[in-house]
C-alpha cells in the first residue's frame, strides 16, 4: 500500500521486557507468550492514518543483550523515534539511565523517545510504581505510558502517540524530511510533488511535507 510518509522506530531495553511482544501486538494484534530471544535486530511494519494521510511505521526490535550492542547501534542514527521499554521489575528500571545515555549518544538529537512500563497486567509482581516511571520521563524529557502486550492495554496508543510527536516535530520544521538519516522518508506519491515545490520556491517551507 502506498504511503505519504514513513517513520522509522527502534524498540530498546533489557532482554525479557517484552519488546518483541509489543511489536507483535501492534503489528499483528496477537500475543505470543513464549518468544525466542531476539538476535541482533528484527523488523515489523504497520500503516496508520494521521490527518487523513497514510503513515507507515517501520519498527526495528533490537536485542537487549550487551553482546549485540555493536550490531544494533548502527540502526539508531537513522531512527526518528524510540520506545524505551522496562517492566515493573526494579532492575530493568534501574538500567534505564544506561539505555538512555547509549541511545542519545548514537542517535539523532531530535529523536522522539517514549518510555514504556510494560507488563502492567502483572500488578502482583510490581516493584516500580507508575509515579516513578512518570517522574523519570519528566526528568529526561520523555513521553511516558504503561502498557501490557498481553492484554493490549495502551499498546496502540504508545506507538501512535510516538508517531504524533514525530508528526508535530515535522510540522514545526524540527525534522528535515529530505534527509532520510533522520528516520523519516517521503512516500512515492509525495516525493515528486515536494521536489517540484522545493525547486520552485528555493527550498522546503513549513508544512510542505509528506505530513
Amino acid at each position: 500500500m502506498a504511503y505519504a510518509c514513513l517513520f522509522k522506530y527502534m524498540i530498546i531495553g533489557d532482554t525479557g521486557v517484552g519488546k518483541s511482544c509489543l511489536l507483535l501486538q501492534f503489528t499483528d494484534k496477537r500475543f505470543q507468550p513464549v518468544h525466542d530471544v531476539t538476535v541482533g535486530v528484527e523488523f515489523g511494519a504497520r500503516m496508520i492514518t494521521m490527518d487523513g494521510k497514510q503513515i507507515k511505521l517501520q519498527i526495528w526490535d533490537t536485542a537487549g543483550q550487551e553482546s549485540f550492542r555493536s550490531i544494533t547501534r548502527s540502526y539508531y542514527r537513522g531512527a526518528a523515534g524510540a520506545l524505551l521499554v522496562y517492566i515493573t521489575r526494579r532492575d530493568t528500571f534501574n538500567h534505564l539511565t544506561i539505555w538512555l545515555e547509549y541511545v542519545r549518544q548514537h542517535s539523532n538529537s531530535n529523536m522522539v523517545i517514549m518510555l514504556i512500563g510494560n507488563k502492567s497486567d502483572l500488578e502482583f509482581r510490581r516493584e516500580v510504581k507508575k509515579e516513578e516511571g512518570d517522574a523519570f520521563a519528566r526528568e529526561h524529557g520523555l513521553i511516558f505510558m504503561e502498557t501490557s502486550a498481553k492484554t493490549a492495554s495502551n499498546v496502540e496508543e504508545a506507538f501512535i502517540n510516538t508517531a504524533k510527536e514525530i508528526y508535530e516535530k515535522i510540522q514545526e520544521g524540527v525534522f528535515d524530511i529530505n534527509n532520510e538519516a533522520n528516520g523519516i522518508k517521503i512516500g512515492p506519491q509525495h516525493a515528486a510533488t515536494n521536489a517540484t515545490r522545493a525547486g520552485s520556491r528555493g527550498g522546503q517551507q513549513a508544512g510542505e511535507s509528506c505530513c
